[in-house]
Formats: structure tokens, sequence, C-alpha cells
């Protein structure tokens, strides 16, 4: 029997694994043996990732959460450190699987290797280059600890490549985001604020803003809001408000008849309203991914992305930091000259598949 272990450590890293679960699952079924341990660190505390939360991705809850959210970097990081090592030794794998670049990933293959279980890292070899954001060192530091490379794009091969990882580590299979996202948008659910606001097909933006750089500067995000109000004619603006940034826009007193700051929204809710918007507004590079698979114009308020691909294939435009940018960008949107995108290599749906393929053919005889 061959024995994963997946780690999760945020809402989002849900969404990736949840497609690699149904796979190993469906190997299973098929008489292969191969099983899973799901391990949830806690990371972040997510009050909409209730039971119904797993039932919508169609996988059953962790087998265990080890609650390390709170601290600092360091002290989250020493926290998931130390609890992980217990749960491994008490249920040793032969492969740890970490998803994306959230500290949890960094700290659980770290934890791994010491304990010499090898590592495989879905969505290795995405680089930003900006090393102000603790992503790019989650990345960078896993990247070079990791046996096994699922990567999204040839560009994360070419960057894995360039770092000294041979070409029998990387295995090209695809985004397990855009697996969920294709699987799940039948299912997408239309949220109140639909009603509420009487919204309309391509008819309003969707916009959300998280990241220190664009958040933390008080000025910069009143200047910023300001930009996108002054510039977005007459549609409604729908902003979903991390409970950190509500803060602060409390503290600013930001308020315009078309800005309209909501709860945080489930996957499906969010999801029905982007792949309906005229627009998303964002500093997320995972909305990037799922905005241009929808085809949905995508302005990214970011001075660079780990996702190029979302730029030269997808939907997506790097706006930069600085509030002035806006006003061209939007210009063209209402303009009616937003590029159109196109599909993605390996963007396809069967992006878990081909991993658990590799897991059952080449990993397990390793």
């Amino acid at each position: 029997m061959y024995k994963v272990t997946i780690i999760a450590g945020a809402r989002p890293n849900f969404m990736k694994i949840a497609p690699i679960i149904h796979a190993i699952q469906k190997s299973k079924d098929a008489g292969i043996l191969i099983d899973y341990r799901l391990v949830h660190t806690g990371q972040h505390y997510d009050q909409n990732m209730s039971g119904s939360f797993f039932e919508q991705l169609e996988i059953p809850e962790p087998h265990v959460n080890l609650e390390c959210s709170g601290g600092t970097q360091a002290e989250q990081t020493a926290h998931i450190m130390i609890n992980f090592e217990k749960e491994l030794m008490a249920n040793p794998v032969d492969l740890l699987l970490v998803v994306g670049d959230v500290t949890s990933t960094m700290a659980c293959a770290l934890v791994a290797q010491k304990l010499q279980t090898k590592v495989a890292h879905v969505e290795g070899g995405i680089r930003s280059d900006d090393w102000t954001m603790p992503e790019e060192i989650n990345r960078l530091v896993t990247d070079s600890i990791t046996n096994y490379f699922f990567t999204t794009s040839e560009t994360a091969n070419d960057n894995l490549r360039k770092s000294g990882v041979k070409e029998e580590q990387i295995f090209f299979v695809g985004n397990t985001m855009i697996d969920t996202l294709l699987k799940q948008r039948p299912n997408f659910k239309q949220p109140q604020v639909w009603g509420d606001l009487k919204l309309s097909d391509r008819n309003y933006i969707v916009m959300t803003l998280h990241r220190p750089a664009n958040v933390d500067e008080e000025s910069q995000l009143k200047e910023m809001i300001d930009e996108i109000t002054a510039h977005t004619e007459d549609v409604p603006l729908i902003f979903p408000v991390h409970p950190r940034t509500a803060k602060i826009l409390e503290r600013l007193d930001v308020s315009h008849l078309r800005l309209h700051m909501v709860e945080p929204l489930s996957y499906l809710e969010f999801n029905y309203l982007v792949e309906r918007s005229k627009a998303v507004i964002t500093d997320s590079g995972g909305i990037t991914e799922e905005a241009s698979i929808m085809r949905v114009p995508c302005l990214t308020l970011r001075d660079n992305t780990e996702r190029p691909e979302t730029i030269t294939l997808g939907t997506n435009e790097l706006v930069g930091t600085n509030p002035k940018n806006i006003k061209l960008y939007l210009k063209c949107l209402f303009d009616g000259d937003w590029k159109k995108g196109q599909d993605i290599p390996l963007w396809d749906g069967n992006t878990a598949t081909r991993i658990v393929e590799v897991m059952n053919s080449t990993l397990s005889r390793s």
C-alpha cells in the first residue's frame, strides 16, 4: 500500500487538494493500492469552513486538525513543525504532498525531509521574484527540499531547471485549482447580494484586496478605491471584504454610493459573481487563474505575478500598485478593448488524474 499524507493550511489549499483526493479514491476503487491521510494544519481560521464546505467539495473532513493558527511568522512555523512532527511520526507515509505557498507548505516539507519522508510539491516552480512576499520565501524554501514537482506551466518548469532540478523530478500536469473550478461551475450559487442589488450579467465589477502592500498603507488603499470609483462609470462595485481590510476601511471612513462592501462569500457564491461580472479587480493570484479560465477581464493591483500565463494567455493584466495606473486600464475595459484570452495548456480539469497516475506509476516505485 502506497501511503500519502496531504497537507492543507488554508481554505484555497482545499480547493487544490479536493480533486487529488477524488483521483486517489478513484484509483482505490479500481483496485490500486494507494491511500491518503488529510492533515489540516489549522494555519488560517476560517468561519466558512464548516461541514458544508467539505460537502460542497465532496471530500471528507480532515483526519486531523493541528490547530496552529495565530502568532508571528516564526511562531506559526515552529508551531506547525512541532505538531506535524508528532503527526508524521505517529502516522508514517511514503510521500508528503504539499500544495501552494502558505507557511504550512514550507513547515511540513521541512519536517518530512528531516524524518526522511519524500516530498512532492503541487504548484512547484512558481516564482514572483519578490522577496518581500512571505509566499515567495515559502516557495523557494519548499522547492529547495522537494523531491518531485507537479507544475502548472512551462515557465515553472524553466524556473526549476535553472535552479538545478533534474528533468526526471519535474512533472508538468496542469492546475488542480482549475479542476475544482470546472467541476464546481455547474454548482455556483447565487449570493444574496445579487437580488438585494438587482445585479445583472456584465453590469458590475467584483473587487478583492487583501495584500499588506495594498491595504496596510491607509492612504494608498484610499487612493486606490477613489481611483476605481472615479473611473468605473455607473456600474456597482461588489467588494467582499476581508475582516482585516474591513477594520482599516472603517477607520478611513471609505464610502461611495456604488461601492458595496459585503461579508466574505463562499467559494460557490464568489465564483457565481466572478463568472457573470464585467471584470474583477484583485490582488489575489488564485483569482487571476479562475477569471482567466472563465474569460472574465482581470485587473491585478500588484507589481509582479507568479502566474505569468494568466497575462500571456489569459485575461489578466498587471496594473501595478500605483493608483494612477488604474484609470488607463479601466478605460480599456469600458471601451471594449480588453483581450479575450485563450486556452492555457493542461488547465483542462484533468490535472489531479495526471498527478495520481504519476504517483501510481512512477513515485510508488522510486
